[in-house]
């Protein structure tokens, strides 16, 4: 028997053993945590001596690191897997994994539907991945692993191939105990389990040293971040992550409107390299929506926090996600979202159409109270109308301001393209050949609908 959570699902007897792939490909759909895990996956898979694949090249591992938020993205990777039974066809050799969110709630319906898949990984397992794809190329071995670890997690830090030289992710809790109706991700990523706080700022000074400047710390739900070896909390965790030498910016995503508490508010407030900015999803401005969703809040509260956060933070940017059809929704329950978008004055807003999710409480309702798809679709265009006519004047208030902008490339113009402490995104012409990872400082010529156009100031 295999280590445990890796159940051997069916071997080849007598089969050869392929040549030793050289080359990996990893496609990743979904959130930041996501990314993260790709990268994780991707350092594993260096560590074996398999390079990247270059653009149009065929990998010798290919492996399709999954979302299950939304119904489409899982819609496109069966489309991906129906693609690669071909191309396994032809290479038999060709080592095909599936990971991820998808991977862990539908493990089994994955090998059943494409069977010609040599392991699918779930999301507790991801350190894993070196181990299973080694099987996979030496003995023919089919692999699941699908266990939800419930220890504190350890992640081999050193070893992530990071997507970028200058900017990082570095996650501080995994998993969720909020069980809204409408989401998943209790069952794909497990209940919450936070890393150790020294762990984390281990990781954070070896990136600094590294030369990353910018870090990210992430969670499903970031700041019911609980240190195990104290109880502290997110804001705690912040202030001393600030303090290590050499790191000029410090983000966070994602937060819930219940656990923003004085602590985030004051490392918040303390600035410094402390990002000002808030991702704070709200879902709906509708009391009534937001009872049926779960959140445990109500428009009132929501309000209120923001209205504390902006009391001691000023400037701080904030964003929010919503969620438009939920079964149920009426006019006036959309009205009300519309109400709340005017009211809280988003920097952003990510909004989607409701999508059930097998496993939630919300499909289980079947089809009581279902959205039509038109009129969904339609308020969907309305939310997002209204966001950007609110956003492009707030960003046409910002003309002339100056910020301090990490280039991060160029933008589809060719023009330099960056971001601000406060997440927004500014393209500036004459800053082409600026190295990326170069912080510059740049004033405000323009506010567009979803971004802000700058030029160069002093280099900083």
């Amino acid at each position: 028997m295999s280590a445990r959570g890796l159940l051997p699902v069916r071997t080849e007897a007598g089969a050869p053993s392929p040549s030793a792939p050289r080359s990996y490909r990893v496609e990743t759909w979904g959130c930041q945590m996501n990314v993260l895990d790709g990268e994780r996956m991707a350092g594993q898979l260096e560590g074996l001596g398999l390079s990247l694949a270059g653009e149009g090249e065929d990998a010798d591992v290919l492996i399709l690191n999954t979302c299950d938020v939304r119904e489409k993205a899982e819609a496109k990777v069966y489309s991906a897997l129906g693609v690669l039974a071909e191309r396994k066809r032809v290479n038999p050799n060709l080592v095909v994994g599936v990971t991820g969110c998808l991977a862990q709630v539908s493990g089994d319906q994955i090998l059943e539907r494409a069977p010609w898949v040599d392991f699918v990984l779930g999301t507790g397992n991801v350190e894993k991945v070196g181990e299973i794809v080694r099987r996979a190329w030496t003995q023919r071995r089919q692999t699941k692993a699908l266990d939800l670890p419930e220890d504190s997690p350890v992640y081999q830090f050193r070893q992530i191939s990071r997507g970028s030289r200058f900017q990082a992710y570095a996650t501080v809790i995994e998993g969720c105990d909020q069980f809204c109706t409408f989401c998943i991700v209790p069952f794909t990523r497990g209940r919450e389990r936070c890393r150790r706080s020294s762990e984390i700022l281990e990781e954070i000074g070896w990136l600094v040293g590294c030369g990353y400047t910018e870090v990210t710390l992430l969670g499903q739900t970031v700041n019911a971040y609980r240190d195990p070896d104290g109880g502290s909390g997110l804001g705690d965790l912040l202030a001393r992550a600030s303090t290590v030498p050499g790191l000029a910016r410090l983000r966070f995503l994602t937060s819930h409107p219940l656990f923003v508490d004085d602590s985030l508010i004051a490392a918040l407030a303390s600035g410094g390299n402390i990002a000002p900015y808030l991702h704070l999803p709200a879902q709906s401005g509708s009391d009534r929506v937001l009872y049926r969703m779960k959140r445990r809040y109500d428009r009132a509260r929501y309000l209120d926090t923001l209205a504390r956060v902006r009391r001691y933070v000023p400037d701080v940017a904030v964003s929010s996600d919503f969620i438009v059809g939920f079964p149920g929704e009426t006019e006036e329950d959309f009205s009300d979202t519309l109400d709340l978008v005017r009211r809280a004055s988003f920097a952003n807003v990510f909004a989607f159409l409701y999508s059930p999710r097998r496993g939630t409480a919300s499909a289980r309702w079947g089809t009581e109270k279902v959205v039509r798809a038109d009129v969904a679709a339609l308020r969907l265009q309305r939310l997002l109308a209204l966001q950007e006519e609110l956003q492009a004047r707030m960003n046409r208030d910002l003309v002339g301001t100056r910020f301090e902008v990490l280039l991060e490339g160029r933008d589809r113009q060719g023009q330099g393209r960056g971001r601000t402490a406060c997440n927004r995104i500014v393209h500036i012409p004459g800053a082409e050949n600026i190295e990326p990872g170069s912080y510059v400082s740049v004033r405000i010529t323009r506010g567009l609908p979803n971004s802000l156009m700058g030029e160069l100031a002093i280099s900083l």
